[in-house]
């Protein structure tokens, strides 16, 4: 290969799709390859036989499940916030045209044995039994505080600084419980643990308003929605993206390893004896495992039911998080349901860490558990030209999956991307 590219990405997951198609839009020329001989990387949807072969070392599903292709199984499961970053993203490339997405039905958390809708606005607040009657209104004085908040009105900051003050005190000043203050912080801000309780209240009180913002989006039950035929979906529709504006693609290319110069800056990749040149190099951490380290363990579990008790959604509790889809969402056969639950991993058990959602769904057909690695990256990319993304997280949406490809267009193009986009041009391609 004599042609010298401006990006070459390694690895067909979801950031780097996105990534790859931002990339070609703007003109640049790109070569994206992958070692698998299908799209997605760690965030693949698997059919029952791919599954199978990755997680029980054998690709002969039981026939009861029925016919394989009709089953997309995300190994990095999560939801679109109807009114976040991802959706902004799809806009602000067009891409919505190659998906369609439905609604989710609701979003529950799961307290004391029990199964309650989140309260989202004033409104729900007062009308939540997960609350006492003083409780509800102290929580309904604080979410029209939030609803209300704007940061180019200081009249709405009824005289505090959240730059400053911390979600900690902001709290305080309501008086909220701390169950209360439990379903706020992990199951409207999405928070993974407590460390935001000590932070400015600004991020606290952005990720409340999201919520609230993507559930009234398309007036549905949930802030949620979620591709049909499973989160593949999304990089394949971003490779297409890349291949109309000239991108390259080159899947099951075995090794792919990076080239580097007597100074260690990435100048091209080989594989099956072929060099192709670049000036960059973007990948997961699985193509340059020297330069990540892991700093955490996700543990999951991935099961197959009949029982339709949960159709769609997700609860949060102690911090694991439980999503439900089903034939309904063309990722199963029909009559099926697969459910997914995830954690921080506190221990390399996973059976026991994830008992509590397991428990929630009552009889499965078949369950599988699986710990993965989480890297991050550890070298300079200005000295190596390598943009190497981080692993995904535990939680249940994709708003930090996009935080991190935001920060490598920036590092890669040194220029902001602009996702001020018209979010009502994406509400026909919803579905409820």
């Amino acid at each position: 290969m004599d042609e010298e590219y401006d990006v070459i990405v390694l690895g067909t997951g979801l950031k780097e799709c996105i990534l790859s198609g931002l990339l070609s839009v703007d003109g640049l020329k790109v070569l994206h390859m992958d070692r698998n001989d299908h799209y997605g990387g760690a965030s693949s949807s698997l059919n029952l036989t791919q599954l199978w072969k990755r997680l029980r070392g054998n690709d002969e599903p039981p026939e009861r499940l029925g016919s394989s292709r009709e089953y997309n199984v995300d190994m990095i499961p999560k939801f679109m916030m109807a009114n976040g970053k991802l959706v902004r993203i799809l806009i602000h490339t067009d891409v919505t045209k190659y998906l369609h997405f439905k609604a989710v039905d609701g979003s529950f958390v799961y307290n004391k044995g029990k199964i309650y809708k989140v309260p989202a606005s004033d409104v729900e607040a007062l009308k939540s039994s997960l609350m006492g009657l003083f409780e509800k209104r102290r929580a309904r004085k604080f979410f029209i505080f939030v609803q209300d908040y704007e940061d180019n009105d200081p009249k709405s900051h009824e005289g505090l600084d959240l730059n400053k003050v911390t979600a900690r005190e902001l709290i305080t000043k309501y008086g909220l419980e701390d169950d209360t203050i439990d379903i706020i912080g992990h199951a409207l801000a999405l928070q993974i643990d407590d460390s935001y309780l000590d932070q400015p209240a600004m991020d606290f009180v952005k990720r409340m308003k999201l919520y609230a913002e993507s559930l009234a989006r398309f007036q549905g039950n949930s802030p949620y929605i979620y591709p049909l035929y499973g989160l593949g979906e999304l990089p394949q529709a971003f490779a297409r993206l890349s291949a109309v504006y000239g991108g390259t693609y080159m899947l099951n290319k075995p090794e792919c390893k990076v080239e580097f110069d007597n100074n260690g800056k990435a100048i091209g990749v080989t594989s099956e004896g072929e060099t192709a040149k670049c000036k960059k190099v973007v990948c997961d951490p699985s193509y340059l495992p020297d330069k990540v380290t892991c700093n955490q363990l996700i543990n999951s579990a991935v099961f197959s039911c009949s029982n339709g008790t949960f159709k769609m959604n997700f609860s949060s509790y102690g911090f694991r998080y439980l999503f439900c889809c089903s034939y309904a969402h063309n990722v199963a056969a029909k009559g099926k349901f697969i459910a997914f639950v995830s954690t921080e991993a506190e221990t390399d058990k996973p059976d026991v860490e994830l008992k509590a959602g397991i428990d929630l769904l009552g009889p499965v057909e078949e369950i599988f558990y699986d710990t993965y690695d989480r890297f991050v990256p550890t070298n300079n990319h200005e000295v190596d030209s390598c943009f190497i993304s981080t692993s995904y997280d535990a939680t249940t949406h994709f708003e930090s999956t996009v935080d991190d490809v935001i920060q490598l267009y920036s590092k890669i193009t040194g220029k902001a991307l602009d996702l001020s986009v018209d979010l009502s041009s994406a509400s026909a391609d919803a579905e409820e």
